[in-house]
């Protein structure tokens, strides 16, 4: 795969109210779940014929503004269709299978907003190439809620011609698009490697505050220095709460978060890359879904590291 260009452009927010204007779009959403079903609310909305597709069966009206059809070829009769599947399994079963691509509408533009792997995406751009159709992957930053409030990060990749085309439905579910590359497996690496240093932050954040409370430090006073000075982000800020207030209603599942390190690790592996780290945080992960925390949310990791120092210090 080619390295990333340099030119490194965004769209910002600003953008944003010129993309909602453009309505009466014609989209088609396949994967109505937990993440799905906003991006199509929003989509309709903003003022767009959407007809949606979803593996298990919703009720009439379960998503506002949207057609519910029975069969993915269906969502796929559109101008833009838009992916929200849960793995390389999904997208390969629904996608690929039973002829659907040759099935949609001529022309078409696939934006694939799932998290998967560089391989698959190769795969899909040669495959939606053979059939006709354009194809963009725009994996994004942010959980359900982020995606209900229309404020998401994407990440997109691919021709300049097909990620123009539809940018005006992207800038209706972000709050800022990432231009990524020319070739769609730039954003799905990119969202991968991206997983993959929040999980690596919330093991630091677990072992910090471990180490800290061992010596008496009160774990918000640290978390609260932390998220002030040297590490004023988002991710430190919210899953150093979570982990003071042992807070892991599911937001992105742990299973999802292995998911998303397996991914890495095998595109790790494709280019002889070493990475220690992940090999880390990977392996406390499988030991939390063993644990029997997989529908938590990806902070309850940090439970392991806690609960193993207090098991050492009553030894």
């Amino acid at each position: 795969m080619p390295e990333r260009r340099s030119d490194h452009r965004t769209s910002p927010s600003t953008d944003a109210p010129a993309a909602r204007r453009k309505a009466d779009m014609d989209i088609g959403v396949v994967g109505l779940g937990s993440m799905g079903r906003h991006l199509a609310a929003n989509l309709a909305a903003a003022g767009h014929a959407v007809r949606g597709w979803n593996r298990s069966c919703l009720e009439p009206g379960a998503v506002p503004g949207v057609a519910l059809v029975s069969d993915p070829t269906e969502a796929m009769q559109a101008d833009t269709i838009i992916t929200m599947l849960s793995d390389d399994a999904a997208v390969r079963e629904i996608l690929q299978a039973h002829g659907r691509l040759n099935a949609a509408r001529p022309g078409a533009v696939q934006v694939m907003m799932a998290t998967i792997s560089p391989a698959l995406s190769e795969e899909l751009a040669r495959d939606h190439a053979a059939a006709g159709l354009g194809y963009v992957a725009a994996p994004v930053f942010g959980t359900p809620d982020v995606a209900e409030a229309g404020a998401l990060n994407i990440m997109a990749a691919g021709p300049s011609e097909a990620v123009e085309r539809v940018r005006p439905v992207l800038e209706v579910l972000g709050k800022r698009v990432f231009r990524m590359g020319e070739h769609p497996a730039q954003a799905n690496i990119s969202k991968i490697a991206g997983n993959m240093m929040i999980t690596m932050a919330i093991e630091a954040l677990a072992e910090g505050i471990t180490l800290t409370e061992a010596y008496g430090v009160a774990p918000a006073d640290f978390t609260a220095l932390l998220t002030q000075t040297l590490f004023g982000c988002r991710v430190y800020q919210n899953y150093g709460g979570k982990i003071v207030e042992e807070r892991h209603a599911p937001g992105f599942k742990l299973t999802l978060g292995l998911k998303d390190l397996r991914l890495a690790t095998d595109a790790a592996r494709a280019r002889a890359l070493s990475t220690p780290m992940l090999e880390t945080v990977r392996g406390r992960m499988s030991e939390a879904v063993e644990a029997g925390l997989g529908a938590e949310d990806w902070s309850a990791m940090a439970r392991l590291t806690r609960k193993g120092a207090v098991e050492k210090g009553d030894q």
